[in-house]
């Protein structure tokens, strides 16, 4: 029996994307990579929310909200520094890196707030 269309479609979706990807420079990869791991810490938080409960709400949310904000600005800092993207010219990476690292203080700060 041969493979059906749809799956030649997505084995040859996955090859370009992967071929695509390969081409991405290494501090794209890097900024990749912290994402992931923001919105995988998020998910591991609620999973262990729906087993153990949330019995300190605030803590939880306080957990979620920093990782999806940790996430949200990372992916700013990606469309800031990729050169590909023209919008972002004439913003040096260093001024994007400044500006993510003073968002990111002050999200936190604000998230430490909220814990009481």
């Amino acid at each position: 029996m041969g493979r059906s269309t749809t799956a030649k479609e997505a084995e040859a979706l996955v090859q370009s994307l992967r071929s695509a990807y390969s081409a991405t420079p290494t501090n794209l990869k890097i900024i990749d990579f912290y994402i992931a791991f923001a919105v995988v810490t998020a998910l591991i938080q609620v999973v262990y929310m729906a087993i153990v409960g949330s019995f300190p709400f605030n803590s939880f949310l306080s957990g979620l909200l920093s990782c999806v904000g940790t996430a949200v600005l990372a992916v700013c800092l990606r469309i800031q520094v990729n050169k590909e993207n023209k919008e972002f010219k004439d913003l040096p990476p260093e001024r994007a890196f400044a500006d993510f690292v003073l968002c990111n203080l002050v999200l936190h700060l604000v998230i430490m707030n909220f814990l009481g």
